[in-house]
């Protein structure tokens, strides 16, 4: 789910989550990995109808074995439950290489026995089949127009009440949505359309093929009366936007800018762009935007007609999200600001390439006032999660607009040269992988030569805000201004940042110096020509700070 301000920059977001099995990770993590399997590729062959609810779905999963000894197989899976009001699946049988596998389907996991115990790189195919009326994940129902839909919603924790997988961002995959639906339907998903075919009793069967592997909570699916277009190419891609039939107008007019544009940003400046397509699509199952790898999901009051600066910023920021989160991708959800953190920063960036300076700083200001009250009511949040234990609590707006606001330090402290540089690299060595916060650390330090040790901790392992309050002072017979800015911040933290001061004379260009605040009360004295009209710590805005500075 994501939330926007009036001024159209990122609150909230989303993401996804689930448990895999192993006891190497059990005591620290709460969705502990099993590092011997990696799951290549799931097909969903899916039945929807008019008719029910009930959904069936045959999933052939292909299973890589990267160690021996493994003897049973856990994906996730929500069951029937009196809690759900008897909805969940319920799995008949499954089998592999044509012989039936004995199972357990409880407490929301599917355990398969294997015949016998795994071998290294043993690669097998496992059939899972089942049927159920999903209590979550799955929206069915009828959207703003009175018309039935199916609109998957992942997030956070809801891709298992209807899809069978290892439901974890670090095991990445390719899937293939296999779906037969009522032929008024049309249906999209990840990846290209490799076969649309009208079958008998008035049904389709619609194939689509993601051949980039992707997080499970990435995967999407949407079947409704679609009004569709094909907008544009970029790269030798398809740029698409699928809205209900009714909003095709406005939702063709909406939704033409500024995809490609954007795309054209991230490629250049960031690297190539992962997936075969990107399409825009309005749906009734998220209330902001959710950016299913090439197929990214939109609310329903979406679609305006009058290219409003909100929506156009969910637009750049779900684009930014196939280069961070989706293309690189948290190992572990405590690093989930390499997602979030990320695609905020990156529509701004965006939006300071297209539309100016004054309206990326507006958006850090706007940030700030965020960071800020978040901050008064949660003075302990670290950034950098903690082994997680609760998945509502996985994404905040500190997440997003301290995340944001922390890379943009990064690249104060580093240079944009040298900011750009890190990034490339970043994504050129984890694309289609996964990325943890000291995979980027140490990339960022690698292309900048620094040690950016106490850069990272204070700002992402440790809580706390910088509070700055001090004053300035003129010395006439020595030619220098004395500066003394104490850090006033009561929560106990320290920072340590370098901070620009911009010297103002009213005749002649503001002088710029830099200093480096360190300690809890620290002073400096810089030589001037002249006395200062007046002194403005950070006149380019690059320090996520409160201050209260002026002339004694």
């Amino acid at each position: 789910m994501r939330i926007f301000n009036n001024k159209g920059v990122v609150i909230l977001c989303l993401a996804m989550v689930l448990i895999v099995q192993s006891n190497v990770f059990a005591i620290t993590d709460s969705y502990p990995k099993n590092p011997k399997i990696d799951a290549i590729n799931y097909i969903f062959d899916i039945e929807l109808s008019d008719d029910t609810d009930e959904i069936t779905c045959e999933v052939t999963v292909d299973i890589r074995f990267l160690g021996s000894g493994v003897q049973n197989l856990r994906f996730d899976l929500v069951n029937v439950s009196n809690e759900l009001d008897n909805k969940g699946m319920v799995v008949s049988s499954v089998s592999s290489n044509g012989n039936e596998l004995k199972f357990s389907h409880s407490n929301d996991e599917l355990l398969i026995n294997l015949p016998k115990p795994s071998e290294i790189n043993q690669r097998t195919k496992y059939i899972i089949k089942y049927k159920g009326v999903p209590a979550s994940g799955l929206k069915i129902g009828d959207n703003k127009h009175g018309d039935r839909t199916f609109f998957s919603d992942n997030w956070p924790n809801r891709g298992r009440h209807w899809l069978a997988t290892i439901d974890h961002p670090y095991d990445k995959a390719m899937c293939e949505f296999i779906v037969t639906a009522p032929d008024h339907y049309q249906v999209i998903s990840n990846g290209l359309k490799i076969e649309e075919t009208n079958l008998a009793d008035n049904k389709r069967l619609t194939h689509w093929k993601q051949s980039i592997p992707i997080a499970t909570w990435l995967y999407v699916l949407g079947a409704a009366d679609f009004a569709v277009q094909y907008v544009d190419e970029f790269d030798g891609k398809s740029i698409e936007t699928w809205v209900f039939k009714q909003d095709r107008d406005a939702g063709f007019y909406d939704f033409a800018e500024p995809t490609k544009q954007v795309l054209e940003f991230y490629s250049d400046n960031v690297g190539p762009f992962s997936y075969e397509k990107l399409a825009n699509i309005q749906s009734n199952s998220v209330s902001g935007g959710m950016e299913a790898a090439s197929a990214i999901l939109y609310s329903d009051s979406s679609v305006k007609g009058d290219r409003n600066l909100r929506w156009r910023n969910v637009v750049i920021h779900e684009i930014a999200h196939q280069w961070f989160g989706n293309a690189v991708t948290e190992y572990d959800w405590d690093d989930i600001w390499l997602s979030e953190g990320f695609a905020t920063y990156f529509t701004l960036l965006f939006i300071e390439h297209q539309y100016g300076r004054d309206a990326f700083v507006e958006g850090l200001k706007s940030s700030q006032k965020s960071v800020d009250a978040f901050y008064e009511k949660n003075p302990k949040y670290t950034i950098v999660h903690d082994n997680l234990k609760d998945m509502k609590d996985v994404t905040t707006s500190q997440i997003y607009q301290k995340g944001s606001w922390i890379l943009h330090m990064l690249r104060g402290v580093v240079g944009t040269k040298t900011f750009w540089e890190g990034i490339q690299s970043y994504y050129k060595q984890y694309k289609d992988l996964n990325v943890t916060t000291d995979d980027f650390k140490r990339v960022m330090e690698e292309a900048s030569g620094k040690d950016l040790t106490v850069f990272f901790e204070q700002w992402l392992y440790k809580p706390g805000i910088l509070k700055l309050a001090g004053s300035w002072k003129y010395d006439k017979q020595k030619g220098e201004i004395l500066i003394n800015l104490n850090q006033v911040q009561t929560d106990g933290s320290m920072f340590e940042i370098p901070l620009e001061i911009g010297i103002d004379f009213g005749n002649k260009p503001q002088q710029l110096e830099l200093i480096q605040i360190k300690e809890k009360s620290n002073s400096f004295k810089i030589k001037v020509e002249e006395e200062p009209k007046n002194i403005v710590l950070d006149p380019n805005y690059w320090v996520l700070m409160n201050a209260d500075f002026k002339k004694s």
